[in-house]
């Protein structure tokens, strides 16, 4: 399909349609529907047989191709489409021949039109009620409910069906008989007359306060309404001694004739005026039409009947017609399949990281590792814990691999034994980079120390040396370089500074496993590093994991002692320490996926190589790669954006599953409310633009692609 946004150059071709289409009427032709221009922000839509991705744009002097056309406006402040608002109701506007797998595809396009260049999220729905087409139809309901519609409200009307009327009741004709009786007639109020339309509006204006309501028009409006449409628009009036005692405005459309606006004065209710103007409505003026439509006698929504004003319409034959709205979630992935999935379509949802497919993937080696600790006994401080540490050690290159509860945990512990064998005192400070994540800073705190933060450096993301060493002080006493994201920090700067300063270098390695830099893995680039095993890391557990990696001898008994509550010997305690243990459970999970880390890190490298070769998209900044491979294993692959949020829902909605890594600083955040008036202008600017995308070694090359594609058609007016 090729959609085309409506425009005043396409207005001939619109009417055209619409007198010859299935369904529409006057008032959604252009002049009545522009007219309200004022009021609402027009979006309406034409569509076109032809390829979506078609570069040439339908001429407005042909119609060549037309099959729909979509009446609808956009409400910005919740990215909502309506369809069409103001008006009785709106909806799809189709060609007599269309088919049912048509409608079905043009309404897919419609959906994702809106979603995709608008960024809405929400549709409503307000299908013009198919009685009063001379083709009735329902191709339209059928195509929203396979968007997964919702009702939303409904609004019940009183139709008397000009054809086949029933008989009207004794009430009303005896009170259309006592009005003539007292000397009332009918008129008609022209569009000229503008005493008479102003009588009328202020017996309106009366009635409708005395409900809390008022007129979606005003009176000048509806005077130029009338002035520009004398033949679909028209104010019948009943009057008495040339007194406007009552009146209706009339709107034909086709074969309807739409009531609006009743209201009588206390002396025309008294004398039945309204039953003889709707008596005269029905047996003379409309009696060769179709319908006579009295309009909605429902309120807030349709969850309240006015049953006196129902039963006065139905009086004269009425019955009942729902007016019903319905509400599309554009975000719904169900919008994808909804005109069916076509041979090889690749509709599926992508997460952001399937854990079950990828512990799945190690089948049968996990469950048999489990299944050997339970056998064992054994599970805490056994055989898989002092297996797995003498493989990571090996794997990092360093002396020795403590096992511990989680990464924090594990950072924790490093700061409490420097603190304490170093003589480092209360409020002490730690230089940190200021966009980690909140468990980096955690830690430092709770080994009584103070982080300082260092704002990162906006081509990679990792701590900016420079801006480093700007904040030392007396009191500095570590710097803490996190690898954020899977890329290993600047060590060669890092390592010569803090030795020039007596300071000790922790690595954050949280998201690191298996990065190298210069011939070392990270875990081995500082005086100490913390590893968290956290199911969704690179090298995952079954729950919280972490490790502590070092070449000192002492801080590694240290860390094991502090992490068993201090203890060496049973009931022996030397520190002060904590419970923080790794079970041999996951022990045993960490020590089946070791193997086949580099293997995983490289297929991420792969992808990653892809993202960045095939996004080219203005809006979105890719990451910048080092210039050795292997110093990023691309924990995540960061994006940035400056509609974020566009551009993740836009993803969403397509079944691309994404995270933000991280949406609030920790110096924004409620728990750091002492720190929320600090400035750190380029942490700010990351956590306001970053997004992750998927990039689990289990990724398809299809999958990439069409993430790549879907990232190239994203577009969004900054």
């Amino acid at each position: 399909m090729i959609i085309v946004p409506y425009s005043i150059h396409y207005k001939e071709i619109w009417d055209d349609f619409a007198r010859m289409s299935k369904n529409a009427t006057f008032l959604l032709q252009r002049d009545f529907m522009d007219y309200h221009a004022d009021r609402f922000f027009d979006c309406s839509l034409l569509i076109y047989e032809g390829e979506l991705s078609g570069t040439e744009t339908p001429s407005p002097d042909s119609a060549d191709g037309l099959k729909a056309l979509f009446p609808a406006n956009w409400v910005e402040a919740e990215r909502t489409v309506y369809s069409h608002q103001g008006l009785t109701y709106g909806g799809l506007i189709m060609g007599v021949g269309i088919t049912q797998q048509e409608v079905l595809e043009i309404m897919q396009a419609v959906m994702r039109y809106y979603r995709d260049m608008l960024q809405a999220v929400k549709v409503y729905y307000k299908p013009i009620p198919y009685i009063y087409s001379p083709y009735p139809t329902g191709e339209d309901l059928y195509a929203i409910f396979r968007a997964g519609a919702t009702l939303k409200c409904r609004g019940v009307s009183s139709v008397v069906a000009l054809q086949h009327q029933l008989r009207m009741r004794t009430l009303r004709q005896r009170q259309a008989k006592k009005a003539i009786d007292n000397n009332f007639y009918i008129d008609r109020v022209m569009e000229s007359d503008r005493e008479g339309i102003s009588q009328y509006w202020q017996i309106l204006a009366q009635v409708l306060a005395a409900h809390n309501a008022r007129p979606v028009h005003s009176e000048e409006e509806i005077q130029l309404l009338m002035s520009r449409f004398p033949r679909e628009i028209r104010l019948f009036v009943v009057k008495r001694e040339e007194r406007i005692t009552a009146g209706i405005l009339v709107f034909l459309t086709h074969q309807v004739a739409h009531v609006q606006y009743i209201a009588a004065g206390a002396e025309g209710r008294e004398f039945g005026a309204l039953d003889l103007l709707f008596t005269h409505l029905i047996n003379d003026r409309y009696k060769q039409m179709e319908f006579l439509d009295f309009g909605i006698s429902t309120e807030n929504g349709g969850e309240v009947l006015n049953t006196g004003l129902i039963f006065q319409k139905e009086g004269f034959g009425g019955r009942a017609v729902c007016y019903d709205c319905y509400e599309v979630d554009l975000l719904n992935p169900v919008i994808n399949r909804m005109a069916g999935t076509p041979p090889n379509a690749e509709e599926e949802a992508v997460k952001f990281l399937d854990l079950k497919a990828i512990n799945d993937s190690f089948e049968p080696h996990l469950t048999q590792a489990i299944e050997r600790v339970l056998q064992s006994g054994r599970y805490l401080l056994g055989e898989a814990n002092r297996q797995f540490e003498e493989q990571f050690a090996r794997y990092c290159g360093v002396r020795h691999c403590v096992l511990v509860a989680n990464g924090m945990d594990a950072l924790t512990l490093i700061l409490r034994a420097e603190k304490l064998r170093g003589g480092w005192a209360d409020g002490d400070e730690v230089i940190v980079p200021a966009n980690t994540f909140i468990a980096t800073i955690l830690a430092i705190e709770e080994a009584g120390l103070t982080p300082v933060l260092c704002e990162p450096s906006l081509k990679d993301y990792l701590i900016d040396t420079e801006a480093m060493c700007k904040l030392l002080t007396a009191r500095t006493r570590a710097v803490l370089p996190v690898h954020l994201y899977g890329r290993v920090c600047r060590m060669e700067t890092i390592n010569p500074w803090a030795a020039d300063h007596g300071l000790k270098v922790i690595e954050d390695a949280a998201q690191a496993h298996g990065a190298q830099y210069q011939g070392r893995r990270a875990g081995h680039l500082g005086d100490a590093a913390a590893f968290s095993f956290y199911p969704g890391k690179n090298l995952g557990a079954l729950g919280d994991a972490g490790c502590v990696t070092t070449d000192d001898d002492q801080l590694a008994d240290m860390v094991r002692m502090m992490a068993n509550y201090g203890s060496s010997e049973k009931y022996v305690n030397l520190y002060r320490g904590i419970n923080s243990r790794t079970d041999e459970i996951q022990a045993a999970v960490l020590g089946v996926k070791l193997p086949r880390l580099d293997e995983d890190n490289a297929r991420r490298r792969q992808i990653a190589a892809l993202y960045s070769a095939g996004i080219q998209n203005p809006l979105i900044t890719l990451p910048s790669l080092p210039k050795q491979a292997e110093e990023h294993v691309f924990y995540v692959y960061p994006v940035r954006c400056p509609a974020r949020e566009q551009l993740q829902a836009y993803l969403k909605a397509h079944g691309i599953h994404t995270l933000i890594h991280y949406p609030i600083p920790p110096h924004k955040q409620k728990a750091y409310a002492a720190w929320n008036d600090r400035r750190l202008p380029v942490t700010e600017r990351i956590h306001r633009e970053i997004l992750s995308l998927p990039i689990s070694p289990l990724l398809t090359e299809a999958q990439v692609q069409r993430i790549i594609r879907l990232l190239n058609t994203f577009n969004v007016e900054l």
